[in-house]
C-alpha cells in the first residue's frame, strides 16, 4: 500500500497534544491553517492522505500548498515551490509527517532539507512503514529542528481512512442509514419510501462525495433500484466505486447500478459457484464481476470482501444498507463510523427494521456504543454519527 493513502471524512476535534516541546498561540494558530489546506483535498487524495502545508518566516506566512491528488506532488513541495528563496530560515507547519522514501514522487524529506528550512513543526508521524519516524530523524540528521504532536487529534482525524487503511488492511467502514424515529428504514416492508428530508440527501451526497465506495446488499438493488451516484449542485461531486453484494447474482441487468452511464463504476461481489451465465450478462454491461470467498453459512466473508477493496485501493466505504448488511457487518464487528438521520415519523410494525441478524447478547455493558458524538439539526431531521466502540468481549 502506498504510504500516501486515503479519502476522508473529516470532523474537527478542538484541542492540542504537547507530545514534544511547548506550543504557543501562534504555532496552534499555523497548524490550523494547515489543517485548513489539508481539508482542501478530501475526497481527491485516495490512496493517499489528506496533507497541508504552511511556511512562516518572521511570524508571517510565505506560502501554502496541499496534496490535491496521488502522483502530484505533495504538500511540503507545493508550498517550498510557492516559497522559492523565501525558505530560507523559515518555518514549516505540516499535519503529516513528511515522507522519507521514494515513491512516485521523490521524498519530501530532502527537499525539506535542500530548501533551507530550519524549523518543521508536524501535526502527527507518518504510521506506514515506510515513514514512521524516518522523516523527522532525516530532518533532524540534517541540523532542522523538529518538532510533533501540534494538534494532533485533529490530524489523526481528518485522516482515519488511511490510519485504518495502513494499520488494519482494510478500508474506514462507515455506516448510513434514514430512518423513522422508531427505527425503520421503509414504511412498507419491500417498498421503498422516501424517509428523510432533502436537507440530509444533500448531507448523504456530501458523504458519497468523500467516500471512495458505496456498497450495498443485493436486496437493496432489488427494492429501491438506487443510482448510487454523487449529485451535488454543479456537478462538483465525484462518483465513489458502486460495490453490490450480491452472493449469487440475483441482480437484474436492468438495475440502474448497471446501466448507470457515468464516470463512476460498478463491482459486483459474488461467491465463486455463481451462474456464468449472469456473470456473463453482467460483464456485458461493463460491471466487474468479483468471486469473493464466502462463510460457512454461505454469505460472502465481509472481512474478506474488505481486504479485497482494500487490495485495489479502496480506503473508505460507505455502507448504505439494507438491513442485513447492517446487520451482517455489526455482527462481524467491521463498522467504524455511523452516521443515521432521522426523519419526524412513526412507520410502526409495518415498516423495515434498520438492522436485521444482529443482537445484543446481555445489558447495556454489552451494547454498541458509539463515541466522539456529534448532532446535526437538517431542516426536520436530526443526524447523530459516531465513531463505533464494540464491547470487548461478546459471546
Amino acid at each position: 500500500m502506498n504510504s500516501r493513502s486515503c479519502s476522508s471524512l473529516e470532523k474537527s476535534i478542538s484541542g492540542c497534544q504537547q507530545v514534544a516541546g511547548k506550543f504557543s498561540d501562534s504555532d496552534i494558530k499555523f497548524m490550523r491553517l494547515a489543517l485548513r489546506e489539508a481539508r482542501r483535498g478530501i475526497g481527491r487524495t485516495s490512496p493517499n492522505p489528506c496533507v497541508g502545508a504552511v511556511i512562516v518566516k518572521d511570524g508571517d506566512i510565505i506560502a501554502r500548498g496541499y496534496h490535491k491528488k496521488a502522483g502530484a506532488p505533495h504538500a511540503e513541495v507545493e508550498a517550498l515551490k510557492k516559497a522559492g528563496e523565501r525558505a530560507r530560515g523559515a518555518t514549516m507547519y505540516v499535519t503529516l509527517e513528511p515522507c522519507n522514501h521514494h515513491g512516485r514522487t521523490p521524498p519530501c524529506s530532502r527537499a525539506l532539507a535542500a530548501s533551507g528550512i530550519t524549523s518543521v513543526c508536524i501535526g502527527m508521524f507518518d504510521p506506514n512503514p515506510l515513514v514512521s519516524g524516518s522523516g523527522a530523524e532525516f530532518l533532524r540528521s540534517q541540523g532542522i529542528e523538529v518538532r510533533h504532536g501540534l494538534l494532533e487529534d485533529q490530524c489523526r482525524t481528518l485522516n482515519r481512512s488511511f490510519l485504518t487503511y495502513i494499520t488494519k488492511g482494510r478500508p474506514w467502514v462507515v455506516l448510513k442509514a434514514g430512518l423513522t424515529l422508531d427505527g425503520k428504514i421503509t414504511l412498507r416492508k419491500d417498498r421503498a419510501d422516501v424517509i428523510t428530508g432533502p436537507e440530509s440527501l444533500k448531507w448523504v451526497h456530501r458523504l458519497r462525495d468523500r467516500c471512495d465506495g458505496i456498497l450495498v446488499g443485493s436486496n437493496t438493488i432489488a427494492i429501491d433500484d438506487p443510482s448510487l451516484t454523487t449529485r451535488i449542485a454543479g456537478r462538483r461531486g465525484r462518483n465513489p466505486i458502486r460495490v453490490v453484494l450480491d452472493t449469487n447474482l440475483k441482480i437484474s441487468p436492468q438495475a440502474k447500478v448497471v446501466r448507470q452511464n457515468d464516470d463512476g463504476r460498478t463491482w459486483v461481489l459474488c461467491s465463486p459457484s455463481a451462474p456464468s451465465d449472469k456473470i456473463r450478462a453482467l460483464q456485458e454491461k461493463g460491471v466487474e464481476v468479483i468471486s469473493t470467498p464466502v462463510e460457512k453459512t454461505g454469505r460472502l466473508d465481509l472481512a474478506e470482501v474488505l481486504k479485497l477493496l482494500a487490495s485495489r485501493q479502496i480506503t473508505s466505504v460507505l455502507v448504505e444498507g439494507g438491513a442485513t448488511v447492517h446487520g451482517a457487518f455489526l455482527n462481524a464487528q467491521l463498522v467504524d463510523h455511523l452516521q443515521f438521520f432521522y426523519a419526524p415519523l412513526i412507520a410502526g410494525d409495518s415498516g423495515t427494521s434498520v438492522i436485521q441478524g444482529f443482537q445484543v447478547e446481555g445489558g447495556r455493558e454489552q451494547a454498541v456504543r458509539l463515541h466522539n458524538v456529534t448532532h446535526h439539526r437538517l431542516d426536520e431531521d436530526l443526524m447523530i454519527a459516531g465513531d463505533v466502540d464494540f464491547p470487548v468481549h461478546r459471546e
